[in-house]
């Protein structure tokens, strides 16, 4: 914080960041915007289809100031659209008017970005990759060098893109030059190894992007650019060149730069899941606005109290919260209805960023509504009927809530003395923390909807309470697999869900590489433990997101943890943990022995002819073990057709 500015008390931070604000030439409601997302919800050939229109109009009815739809493709001139938006045509223009409109109708202010390519990227179904030299994809495919009549083209398109998104009603322009996309391979030395006028010093590599400023300028629109500002990778772009690159733009009349740090190399970085502390870019970010005057908008998972006080310190000028925003559209809408402890919290598991990677729509682990805005319907009841929920962990949380705003009287059983199932064992208060919150919303929720809750109840077969329900939802979730290994009934060997109300000794090592068991692994390690990593099988973590496993592996490797993969533990005894990995036995001393080696439903509720009773639903991971999204989205499916 610049010496000359005085530091904002909270409430002074959060008024500010609610207050109407101008800035690039937009006057916006509050300092709140959505950034873009690739949704993967558009039309086959790439228009605007129903399901996007509702998507970014309900962030806009949720209270945002801005919202800055895309990426909307500028020219397929050197790349298939693959399923991407559209701004390349006439034809799209009316889709796109239809999605302003209603991200006007909503009261935000609407932006577009455009994107000219995603270059070195580019998926498996990009046959011939581009980019700014002949150089490599991420996953080893030959990209060649575009030539000088092609840039030319991308600029030229990118133009008249401008211009029918001008036509379209669109209030501010933002050019996609982030996260390793095809403009920053020509920013960034590793990727831009040119002698012509596109390549070589900063000024060389930066004539695209400006290049392409100007042209998008002439559309008459403000115009904002997107940019990484320290890429996190060994020959990559840093921040000091960055804070001079922000200067060029805005001396070339960009009005709003949208920062964040990371590559393709470190994507953990450029979305900061779980792994990382909230606010991860908010620093950078802090020092650019300072070093160029440059008005800033941080992405990159702030939370509203950090957003508050930068705002409040005038160190930045708008916050962006995608995920955010996602989780809970109506985010600024209840803060500034001072409920800001009913907003419902973004875990920060990156299944929404997961889902697009593979090509499929977006989806939010808590949000089930998340890009289906036009699927769902939530119809009141035509008869109110007591609805039985026996378990209080995702899957019985979000079945209770969806019945209960339907209209049905609901009471929830749960068997230990807290709601939350596995989140509220899983999390601590510094590592999943966001868990811990998303168990408190919905304890906030379902006592506001007015359910019941019975805790430390055990619900067993020929209960009254199964017989006095006209619906019952079993949600009894899982139970720990306990394998054929001798001494596991050894006091210092504990399951992973009960961590983090055990003590443990200095000396730790976790027997199975899940994702739970290398996370919990992680913050053991973080907290100062000394841990050794052992799985039976070759990978750590297997079909975790994309991100947050690379997070996963990049926390480890930082943290010194040793990970014995092929390795098969055989006994626990005085000694410690005897195992047999690749190159023979293996001896590992210990003091405390934590077993992750998966999970089972948990049915013992479901004997006795109880499966065949049509009262009878089941939920979440009494019938498969999942994720917190599968969960979470089968709760969801029973509440609405109770």
């Amino acid at each position: 914080m610049s010496a000359t500015v005085r530091a904002a008390t909270p409430g002074e931070g959060m008024e500010r960041l609610l207050a109407p604000h101008e800035v690039a030439g937009l006057s916006l409601r509050n300092r709140i915007a959505m950034p873009p997302m690739t949704t993967r919800l558009s039309g086959p050939d790439g228009g605007v289809s129903a399901r996007e229109v509702a998507f970014w109009g309900a962030r806009a009815r949720g209270g945002a100031g801005l919202v800055i739809c895309g990426p909307f493709l500028a020219s397929t001139e050197v790349e298939d659209p693959l399923g991407r938006l559209r701004a390349d045509d006439d034809r799209f223009v009316a889709g796109i008017r239809r999605l302003v409109d209603a991200v006007h109708d909503g009261g935000a202010a609407a932006g577009a970005q455009l994107t000219v390519g995603l270059g070195r990227l580019a998926p498996r179904a990009q046959s011939h990759p581009v980019s700014s030299s002949a150089t490599t994809t991420p996953d080893g495919r030959s990209c060649r060098a575009l030539t000088g009549g092609e840039i030319r083209t991308l600029i030229d398109d990118a133009a008249a893109a401008a211009v029918r998104l001008a036509r379209a009603g669109v209030d501010l322009i933002d050019i996609g030059a982030r996260a390793g996309g095809l403009v920053d391979q020509f920013l960034t030395p590793l990727w831009n190894h040119r002698t012509d006028e596109w390549g070589g010093d900063l000024t060389g590599r930066a004539a695209l992007l400006l290049a392409l400023v100007d042209a998008v300028r002439e559309a008459g629109l403000p115009v904002s650019v997107r940019l990484s500002l320290d890429q996190h990778l060994p020959g990559g772009r840093g921040l000091t060149e960055s804070i001079e690159l922000v200067r060029m733009l805005g001396a070339a009349g960009v009005g709003l730069v949208t920062v964040e740090e990371g590559s393709p190399e470190a994507p953990w970085l450029v979305a900061p899941d779980y792994h990382q502390p909230a606010g991860a870019h908010l620093d950078a970010a802090v020092r650019v606005r300072s070093a160029t005057g440059v008005p800033v908008l941080v992405a990159g998972a702030t939370s509203l109290e950090q957003a508050s006080k930068a705002v409040g310190d005038d160190e930045i000028d708008l916050v962006g919260l995608g995920r955010a925003l996602v989780a809970d559209p109506e985010l600024p809408a209840r803060v500034m209805a001072g409920q800001a402890g009913r907003v419902r919290p973004c875990v920060r598991c990156n299944a929404c960023l997961d889902a697009v990677r593979a090509g499929r729509p977006l989806r939010c682990a808590v949000n089930p509504f998340a890009g289906e805005e036009t699927v769902h319907a939530v119809r009141p009841v035509v008869r109110v009927r007591k609805v039985v929920v026996i378990g209080g962990g995702p899957a019985g949380l979000e079945a209770a809530r969806m019945a209960a705003i339907r209209g049905h009287a609901v009471d929830l059983y749960e068997a230990r003395p807290r709601i939350g199932g596995v989140l509220a064992r899983a999390a601590s208060p510094g590592f999943k923390s966001e868990l811990l919150a998303l168990v408190s919303w919905y304890g906030a929720e379902l006592a506001d909807l007015g359910v019941t809750i019975h805790l430390g109840r055990t619900v067993r077969s020929g209960s009254h309470v199964l017989a006095e329900a006209e619906v019952v939802v079993l949600a009894t979730g899982a139970r720990p697999v306990r394998p054929e290994i001798t001494g596991l009934d050894r006091p210092e060997v504990i399951d992973v869900l009960d961590v983090h109300g055990s003590a443990l000794g200095s000396r730790v090592v976790m027997i199975g590489g899940g994702l739970s068991g290398a996370d919990t692994a992680l913050d053991l390690a973080a907290r100062g433990h000394r841990v050794t990593l052992v799985e039976a099988g070759d990978e750590i973590a297997p079909g975790s997101p994309s991100v947050s496993r690379a997070a996963l592996l990049a926390g480890l490797e930082e943290q010194g943890v040793p990970v014995l993969t092929g390795t098969i533990v055989q006994a626990v005894d005085d000694l410690g943990v005897h195992a047999v990995g690749p190159d023979g036995p293996v001896e590992l001393p210990t003091d405390s022995v934590v077993l992750a080696v998966g999970v089972l439903p948990s049915r013992e509720l479901a004997a006795g002819g109880v499966l065949e009773d049509p009262r009878v639903h089941l939920v979440g991971d009494c019938v498969s073990p999942g994720s917190l999204g599968d969960a979470v989205r089968s709760g969801f499916a029973a509440g609405l057709t109770l």
